[in-house]
């Protein structure tokens, strides 16, 4: 352990001397390295995995749990279950190992003279949408607010995305409002409004159409791994309406390609593909009755808590503006 580490590790102990039950203090022995691989096998499941994220070796993580558990005094895993599934005296470690990182994080902040200056790193994950909108915005708040943050990004599906935050791999996702799992935090950021949308002149059409005459046109779709397919989907269910021709596809900036081209008619958010709609490249199909919005979330994991991701979460709410997409010139 180098000096700055120790130096931090014994301001630790003396700021979780005012944060835990007398009864607890047994647990000041423990090492931040064994806190911190059993945060990590309770979240990606795995003693393997554990390793991989701490840059070491499953026999390093085994052994660090081995002596977290002579510290403690128990099991903290059930060793008749598959995986590495905590005891129930496991979780109540665990929820004081989390504590006892965000003390470090913030004690660190402390002896660097600035808590804006946390170092650590910040994983998010954004649809499409958010990436040709407002997530640009977005980086250079967290660089301001946060300098010594480091973000890794993705961009993917919602489907992809919840399964990456699920499994460990994200820390926060921006995506449509599809989920609904007792485990995950949500903060409503907007919500968009999506219209049915063709090149000019495709469908012949100029009067309000019925939604029921639209089907008889292909439909340029994204597939039941994106939040707003799913959503138009679930619409279409409900007005008993199916197309009989479908492209489908993983990209959005695709479908507008595809329609912009004249392949068949899309739904697409309105706002932020106005400037092609002002330049005659996307014509709106009024329709009764209307598209119904799409409301879009900030989802974190609740039974990892962190004050960082939930202000994160709300510099997104403060932030968010779907309306002007980066494609305009």
């Amino acid at each position: 352990m180098d000096e700055r580490q120790a130096s931090v590790d014994q301001l630790l102990k003396k700021e979780i001397l005012n944060h835990v039950d007398p009864s607890l203090f047994g647990m000041i022995m423990l090492s931040l390295r064994q806190v911190e691989a059993l945060v990590w096998v309770a979240q990606l499941g795995t003693f393997e995995r554990a390793a991989a994220r701490l840059n070491t070796t499953q026999s390093a993580i085994s052994k660090r749990m081995n002596e977290l558990e002579a510290t403690v005094g128990f099991a903290l895993f059930d060793r008749s279950q598959r995986g590495s599934k905590l005891t129930q005296r496991g979780e109540e470690v665990l929820e004081i190992a989390r504590k006892m990182l965000e003390l470090r994080d913030e004690v660190a902040a402390i002896k660097s003279g600035s808590r804006a200056r946390i170092q650590r790193r910040v994983r998010i994950g954004v649809t499409e949408l958010t990436a040709i909108t407002w997530l640009p915005q977005l980086i250079f708040a967290i660089q301001e607010r946060y300098p010594g943050i480091t973000i890794d990004l993705e961009v993917s599906s919602s489907r992809t995305l919840y399964e990456s935050l699920q499994s460990g791999q994200l820390d926060i996702i921006v995506c449509p409002d599809v989920f609904n799992e007792p485990n995950v935090k949500t903060v409503h950021l907007a919500k968009v409004d999506f219209g049915w949308m063709e090149k000019p002149g495709f469908t012949g059409q100029s009067r309000v159409l019925p939604v029921q005459e639209l089907v008889s046109y292909p439909l340029l779709l994204q597939g039941g791994r994106s939040g707003a397919g799913s959503h138009l989907a679930k619409w279409l269910l409900s007005e008993r309406l199916v197309f009989e021709r479908v492209l489908i596809t993983d990209s959005l900036m695709a479908v507008v390609g595809m329609t912009v081209s004249g392949l068949g008619i899309s739904h697409l958010p309105r706002l932020c593909f106005k400037h092609l709609i002002d330049d005659g490249r996307l014509r709106i199909i009024d329709t009764k009755p209307l598209l119904p919005e799409i409301p879009y979330l900030a989802i974190f994991r609740q039974d990892h808590p962190s004050q960082f991701i939930g202000a994160l979460a709300e510099l997104m709410r403060e932030l968010c503006d779907f309306s002007e997409g980066l494609a305009k010139p």
